[in-house]
């Protein structure tokens, strides 16, 4: 009777714990809700108060003239009178403050938390007390040119209406509780019974004692467990020859597996390989071995062995669902093979060898047809047949008229064979960066020669190329696709920045992994809105100017992926002064 008790009592312990828990997260979430929508509708009614001035201060004009006093009107026009509008000079002083008639007496506000933000990002906001007024207020501040608004409201926002909306809520929540505590009660009646003779049958069976298969369990489904228990008894041993079979067979399933795969304990002690991973670590070796612990000594499998050494010689714990793997590809002798290697929670690790060689040669046939489609694809399209149809179709016309035609659709095929070259690059970069040759590259070397290749276009702009980098100077990476990094660079210049530029390209940092680079011009720069998306393929600041100066949108693009198979990282921004500055980063190793 004691046990029933105990364990009746736990069962009501534990869920009344579990659901306390849930109505506070329940209201807690509720409660957070209510106030994030009552944040967000504050600020869309403070945002449109600041469109709404700005509008009206250009209307009429209220700075130029200096009559900030007629703004008053707009308490009529925006119609909520605690709603609070200030206007605010660019160095700070108080323009104009709807709840303050001298606004000579109001201290300098560039400072203030909301205007800062604003002044730096374009907006900002902040609830603090009013220094003036001594009242909290949400502020919400906007930049304009030259000038900031500010509208501001009383920060109110409630517990109690939350509370309030959710008490029937809460009283239902609470009679469902009692209704559930009734049933939970009346199982628990039933259940002790069961669990009490489940009890004893588990004792005399962990002693080994004779078990009664008369037991009377009563007829619910703890009772069928425990009848379900004995007959299980009688079929261990059948169980046990299952088992003897089932292994025998999953070890003839891994012999004739196309896969080479391998168990291994922590302490890289073969458990179990198949024949196709002996012979796969053979041909990857060039020695013949029938041991599987050799793999470890294979310099195509280092990427493996750090791969271990990190984990094995780790005290680092991991969930089942998380178990920390590697993948990756190597070719040897015209051969393909993907590597993977699963480390298990109990330190056991399983290495897969995977024979791609068919695929891969399929993806790098389809890679190669590919790009002579795209080679083969100069022909005239679209605007070209219409030039060429319209010479076709007027034999009379002028030689003039035929002449700029014909230089019309000559000017397109040119840009569709850089646009066909730019794609086929970026693919390359994206889908076979693997495959580039990847060695040490002097980096002024390229630099100088991208200049000279590039020093007609530079002449007819007028625009200067100073280079501040060392003859030592060294990253590892692939000099072509380090050309078409600074070449693209220098032509994003040539076409946008303007004349009588100077460029800079700058090495001015380096750590143990990096080198740090600037590429600079003081030309025209770039749209501040424009500069987080210059990086994506096709995207055009302006489609007109693209056309003009023959751009394929895709330079930008290109700069970064090659960057990034470098191992690197670029940034971009406009520098103060005027002019772009891209900073980047290459991988010494």
């Amino acid at each position: 009777m004691p046990e029933r008790k105990s364990f009746r009592k736990k069962v009501f312990v534990y869920f009344i714990t579990v659901f306390i828990v849930f109505i506070v997260a329940v209201l807690f979430f509720q409660l957070q809700r209510e106030k994030s929508y009552k944040v967000n509708q504050l600020e869309n009614t403070l945002e449109n108060a600041t469109e709404i001035t700005r509008n009206y201060i250009e209307h009429y004009r209220l700075i130029e003239q200096n009559n900030l006093a007629k703004a008053d009107t707009l308490n009529y026009l925006i119609g909520d009178p605690n709603l609070r509008i200030t206007i605010i000079a660019r160095n700070g002083n108080v323009l104009y403050d709807s709840f303050v008639s001298d606004v000579a007496t109001m201290e300098n506000h560039l400072q203030r938390p909301e205007i800062q933000k604003a002044l730096y990002t374009g907006s900002g906001t902040n609830v603090r007390r009013s220094s003036t007024t001594n009242q909290e207020f949400y502020y919400f501040a906007k930049y304009y040119d030259g000038y900031f608004v500010r509208s501001a409201i009383i920060y109110d926002i409630k517990v109690e209406n939350l509370l309030k909306a959710e008490r029937y809520f809460i009283i239902f929540i609470v009679i469902i509780f009692l209704l559930i505590w009734l049933l939970v009660d009346f199982f628990t009646r039933k259940l002790a019974v069961s669990i009490t003779k489940l009890k004893d049958f588990a004792i005399r069976a962990g002693r080994n004692e004779p078990i009664d298969t008369d037991i009377d369990f009563p007829g619910n489904e703890l009772g069928e467990i425990g009848s379900q228990i004995v007959k299980i008894y009688g079929n261990l041993r059948k169980t046990h020859t299952d088992l003897e079979m089932e292994k025998e067979r999953f070890f003839n399933h891994m012999n004739i597996l196309n896969e080479g795969i391998s168990f291994f304990s922590s302490q890289k002690e073969k458990i179990l390989a198949n024949s196709h991973f002996i012979q796969y670590i053979s041909v990857i070796s060039h020695t013949s071995t029938v041991s599987a612990e050799h793999i470890f000594t294979i310099p195509e499998f280092k990427k493996i062995n750090n791969f271990l050494k990190n984990y094995l010689n780790s005290d680092i714990e991991f969930p089942k669902n998380e178990l920390p793997q590697i993948e990756y590809t190597i070719s040897k002798n015209e051969r393909y093979f993907k590597l993977l290697c699963i480390i298990f929670a109990d330190k056991s690790f399983e290495i897969l060898i995977t024979d791609i060689t068919r695929p891969e040669r399929r993806r790098l046939l389809k890679q190669q047809l590919t790009s002579n489609i795209a080679h083969e694809l100069k022909t005239p399209l679209a605007s070209i047949k219409g030039y060429l149809e319209t010479i076709m179709n007027n034999p009379g016309i002028d030689a003039e008229k035929q002449k700029y035609f014909i230089s019309r659709a000559h000017s397109q095929t040119e840009r569709l064979n850089l646009l066909l070259n730019d794609i086929s690059l970026l693919n390359n970069i994206e889908d076979a960066g693997e495959l580039f040759e990847i060695k040490p590259v002097v980096v002024k070397n390229i630099v100088r020669d991208v200049v000279e290749n590039l020093e007609n276009r530079l002449a007819v702009k007028n625009m200067k190329c100073k280079l501040y980098i060392d003859e030592g100077v060294v990253v590892k990476g692939n000099d072509s696709l380090l050309s078409s990094v600074f070449q693209n660079l220098i032509e994003n210049s040539i076409n946008y920045a303007g004349e009588n530029v100077t460029i800079e390209i700058k090495n001015y940092l380096e750590d143990n992994k990096y080198h740090y680079f600037s590429y600079s011009d003081d030309g025209i720069g770039i749209p501040e809105e424009h500069l987080q998306r210059i990086f994506e393929r096709f995207y055009r600041i302006d489609s007109g100017r693209m056309r003009e100066t023959g751009g394929t949108g895709l330079g930008l693009s290109i700069v970064k992926n090659a960057i990034q198979l470098h191992k690197g990282n670029i940034t971009v921004r406009n520098k103060p002064e005027g002019g772009i500055e891209f900073l980047f980063t290459l991988a010494k190793r």
